[in-house]
């Protein structure tokens, strides 16, 4: 493969892992203003259940001082293409801006934990229901 192909797919990886975030970010915001605003969906077990095992999973890889796959992979590509890591095209450094902050490990795994707390208490805040049950 060329460089130019390595690259590009480094950063689809990338772009995967910011959607990956952002399902998880925006969900739980999702989660708590769909109660107010009355989102039947909200409460749909499939969809918690694929959010809390995703906040689960980010949790677990913090606590277990596991890089991410999504992040070891991306890195790998680009190495396969010759470049340094985090260097290269324009959608790279600005979803790389986004995603990576410079901190002590310890800071995220807390982060992680609160953000995944917050998540476990929406189970109880907005409960998921099965589809056609009513409210009770």
């Amino acid at each position: 493969m060329l460089p130019s192909q390595w690259l590009l797919l480094a950063d689809l990886v990338l772009i995967l892992h910011v959607l990956f975030v952002a399902f998880v970010v925006v969900g739980v915001v999702a989660i708590y203003v769909g109660r107010g605003c009355r989102w039947a969906w909200v409460h749909h077990r499939p969809f918690r259940l694929l959010h809390l095992s995703a906040i689960g999973y980010v949790v677990a890889q913090a606590w277990l001082g596991v890089v991410c796959p999504l992040t070891t992979l991306e890195m790998a590509l680009r190495a396969e293409a010759g470049v340094a890591t985090y260097a290269g095209s324009f959608i790279q450094h600005w979803l790389h801006r986004l995603l990576y902050f410079s901190a002590p490990e310890w800071v995220f795994a807390v982060v992680y934990t609160l953000f995944g707390g917050l998540v476990l208490a929406s189970w109880w805040v907005v409960p998921p229901r099965r589809r056609g049950k009513p409210r009770g």
